[in-house]
């Protein structure tokens, strides 16, 4: 046993001397660094977009009127203001909406004027030129309607639960399968987004070294996603089909009644036609 022993101890050395150089080497990799922007970005962007479609933090105000008087009203204050050609009008309407503006959360406050003002500059930029064919306050009246009715929608929609708007639009016998279709494209953007920030975030951290063709990820991308909106169909399709889906749907998010608050705001909304009227020269003066 000793010599056995002593014989494999001294034969180690003239192994390890038989061995080739490459196989002896160190072989530690090191990974040419590379940036990550374009999957950050991405992330970053599909991370934005899906803050803003938050389905259930409508929270109404105890002045706020019911969904479908505040569907109502915010449909006739955006209508009115679209045809109104009195400068004057559309400055009254601002003044309310600025008004409820300042009654809303910080958060909501600054979703709503951020959003607001952009689509104003946006409506100012391309007017501008109008100036020069002797038009110069279109920009101006344009890119005012533009703020008072992008404020009035994301102000209704930031203040009502999404149930609670879906059962308002039945209210005005809005059709089933519009709103069957609304309901279900909106949360499946939102399901298909999460997908997507899943994968992009898989793709970053299984990236090692440099990849010169970051753009192929997109076609990658893509593919899981739309494979997994035809699974959602699928689904949706054959929960249909087993629940015995006629067409109907029915909406149970009511919210609490508020006449006194309805009656309130239905007055104003009265008050603001007859303004609408008479300075449009509809009533006699």
């Amino acid at each position: 046993m000793r010599e056995g022993g002593a014989e494999a101890v001294c034969g180690a050395p003239r192994m390890r001397n038989a061995l080739p150089p490459w196989l002896l080497a160190s072989e530690d990799f090191v990974p040419p660094h590379d940036r990550d922007r374009y999957i950050s970005g991405s992330m970053s962007s599909i991370a934005t977009v899906l803050s803003q479609f938050r389905l259930d933090d409508g929270a109404s105000a105890p002045f706020s009127p019911t969904a479908p008087v505040k569907l109502f009203v915010a449909f006739a204050c955006i209508l009115m203001t679209s045809l109104s050609t009195n400068f004057v009008f559309t400055l009254i309407v601002l003044a309310g909406v600025l008004a409820r503006l300042c009654l809303l959360p910080a958060a909501h406050l600054k979703r709503v004027v951020g959003v607001a003002l952009v689509s104003s500059a946006l409506t100012f930029a391309l007017m501008a030129p109008a100036a020069f064919f002797g038009q110069p306050h279109s920009a101006v009246l344009l890119s005012v309607k533009v703020l008072v009715s992008v404020s009035i929608a994301l102000t209704m929609a930031v203040t009502t639960p999404y149930n609670q708007l879906t059962s308002a639009l039945r209210t005005f016998r809005v059709p089933s399968l519009f709103i069957l279709t609304m309901d279900l494209a909106l949360k499946n953007i939102v399901r298909l987004g999460e997908v997507a920030l899943e994968v992009l975030t898989a793709l970053k951290l299984r990236s090692v070294g440099r990849n010169a063709r970051k753009g192929d990820a997109v076609g990658g991308v893509s593919g899981v996603v739309f494979l997994k909106s035809k699974e959602s169909a699928d689904v949706t399709f054959d929960a249909m089909r087993c629940r015995g889906f006629d067409g109907e749907y029915e909406t149970h998010a009511k919210g609490p009644a508020r006449p006194a608050v309805d009656a309130c705001w239905i007055c104003l909304i009265a008050c603001l036609a007859a303004a609408f009227m008479y300075l449009q020269g509809l009533m006699p003066r």
